[in-house]
């Protein structure tokens, strides 16, 4: 049984998040407060964590940066009634894997975590599937029902990064520093234009992207189909 800590200071929300969770399956931890909410991370070492950013003692920001110092690898889903770029993109800079913003769906809220946790179980691939495309990692390309697309070593370094982190809110800065590495002078408006190659290139049509989506003043997802 898979376990998921919710670190929340709502009374109702955390009540509310725990009955869900449990009714679907899962074992579940709680936290109502900042420090609670660390050290149950850092004892258990939960499957998932779902966090609240305004906590009491530490604050979620805080939390999360401490829990990837630490090398822990598991998903972080913030939970935020913040609704603004700049924090989102803080969290996501801290090592959270997604956000969602209050009110959501619980049932949204259950998909995407069932996803990360189905994610975290495979085992690192030669080869990604998405679509009618099977990008080779040890061949080194991509095809599309047995015939090979050409990629640029950079566009297939970008497309292997996003099948690596599908599913995942990736900001510029990330993008940037996996794809052209910390010490790159390349900005942001590369990454939009080899973005934009990379969908001429998998999308049928690159105005409505099926894979590559823009979150608009932060960055890209990937979602396979």
């Amino acid at each position: 049984m898979e376990t998921i800590l919710i670190i929340e200071d709502d009374s109702s929300m955390l009540r509310g998040l725990t009955d869900n969770f449990a009714y679907a399956g899962y074992n579940v931890l709680t936290a109502s407060d900042g420090e609670k909410g660390l050290n149950a991370a850092l004892d258990a070492k939960p499957d998932l964590i779902l966090l609240d950013i305004m906590l009491p003692k530490i604050n979620g920001y805080e939390i999360c940066r401490l829990i990837r110092k630490e090398k822990l690898d598991m998903p972080i889903i913030m939970l935020t009634a913040k609704g603004e770029e700049s924090d989102i993109i803080l969290g996501l800079n801290l090592g959270a894997d997604d956000y969602v913003t209050k009110p959501f769906s619980i049932k949204e809220l259950l998909a995407r975590a069932a996803a990360f946790l189905r994610r975290r179980k495979q085992k690192e691939k030669d080869s990604y599937k998405f679509g009618d495309f099977v990008l080779d990692i040890s061949a080194r390309k991509l095809t599309k029902k047995n015939e090979e697309i050409e990629l640029s070593p950079k566009e297939f370094k970008l497309l292997e990064f996003f099948l690596k982190k599908q599913g995942k809110a990736l900001t510029r800065d990330e993008i940037l520093n996996a794809v052209w590495g910390y010490n790159s002078f390349t900005g942001h408006r590369s990454i939009d234009r080899f973005v934009t190659t990379l969908r001429n290139k998998i999308e049928s049509g690159p105005h409505s992207p099926v894979f590559i989506h823009t979150l608009r003043e932060i960055g890209y997802k990937f979602e396979s189909i």
